[in-house]
């Protein structure tokens, strides 16, 4: 069967009516009807690094959270010197180093113990890996939501607002990070605490979060606010403007959704550089104290005794390489799984 059909010149042409339709491919069918969100996840689960990263990054979490009840099933602390205890004679020699091989590795001391004063390694890396994790994801959260919202007013205001919040981004930027930490955190402790008193950890990690806050937005907000200036001429915005739409209602439903992707990447690289810079504050000294277990002051008392006892520095080293490669890699995976022009 065949049926005529107009063509250019007014005459007609014949078409089979039982003609077959286009196929359509597998991955047009896939993606049939699907949510943007919906297809992200899709190429997400496709890329298997990202795959592995995530599952990675989400048991650092799970083992943090659950460090306490490691620690109990496990039956040590990070706390105890048990060089000390009755229970453990010939823990260290008699130049304080482990007994053994390994650096004192054991079946009761699974990465062995810490130089001079014996405490279980395995431990401290577990509560130091609580302490770096929740302080950089404090740190995180008050970054990105600070730098989304000066850069999203600052894009979309223009003006003397864009051009003041640019000046003040600017002055911030122009501190030397490293410097600034280093000089002002125990400024920070002196101003509430007796230089005689010894600071107490939760101050510390207030003095930390709050220093890194103020240089950590800046960033960010430039990021922001260059995407929010090329959006906001866009035919999109325009029409929701001519439609009578409030500035809070564009900037939430037409502005904030096309800036998830460049936002959720830059936070997760903003993590991981966060979790190195606690490390370092504690490995110079004006970080965590004893006896609070964090990665940075493993790494300051492994640099001590890398000579005699280098395992002690193998275990936190290779959890912060990991981690940090992990975060790192699974960036790279949820930018090029939003946006696939950029995929590798």
């Amino acid at each position: 069967m065949t049926s005529p059909i107009d063509v250019e010149d007014g005459g007609t042409a014949a078409v089979a009516d039982d003609a077959p339709e286009p196929v359509k491919t597998e991955d047009a069918k896939s993606h049939e009807g699907r949510s943007p969100g919906q297809l992200m996840w899709l190429r997400f689960k496709r890329d298997r690094t990202g795959v592995v990263s995530a599952c990675v990054v989400i048991l650092y979490f799970l083992v943090a959270a659950l460090a306490p009840l490691i620690a109990k099933a496990y039956g040590k602390n990070p706390y105890t010197l048990y060089a000390r205890e009755p229970d453990y004679p010939f823990l260290l020699d008699d130049f304080a180093m482990p007994t053994g091989s390994f650096g004192g590795m054991s079946g009761d001391f699974w990465f062995g113990v810490e130089p001079k004063l014996g405490r279980d390694v395995l431990t401290m890396l577990l509560y130091g890996m609580r302490t770096s994790l929740y302080m950089a994801v404090a740190v995180t959260t008050l970054c990105v939501v600070t730098g989304v919202l000066i850069g999203m007013v600052s894009g979309f205001s223009g003006g003397r607002v864009d051009y003041w919040l640019g000046r003040i981004t600017d002055f911030f930027l122009a501190f030397p990070q490293q410097l600034f930490f280093i000089a002002f955190m125990p400024v920070v402790t002196a101003m509430f605490v007796s230089p005689q008193d010894e600071t107490p950890t939760y101050l510390r990690a207030v003095a930390i979060t709050l220093v890194m806050w103020f240089l950590g937005w800046m960033g960010l907000a430039r990021l922001v606010r260059g995407s929010v200036l090329t959006l906001r001429e866009r035919e999109f915005v325009e029409a929701a403007k001519v439609s009578g739409a409030s500035p809070w209602r564009i900037v939430r439903k037409e502005i904030l959704p096309n800036i998830v992707t460049p936002i959720l990447v830059q936070a997760t690289y903003i993590l991981p550089s966060t979790i190195l810079s606690i490390a370092f504050l504690s490995y110079i000294g004006v970080g965590f104290v004893e006896p609070t277990p964090d990665w940075g002051r493993m790494f300051a008392i492994g640099a001590d005794v890398y000579e005699q006892d280098p395992m002690f520095m193998f275990f936190p080293g290779v959890a912060l390489v990991v981690f940090v490669l992990s975060f790192n890699l699974l960036g790279d995976s949820v930018r090029d799984a939003f946006d696939p022009k950029t995929g590798r």
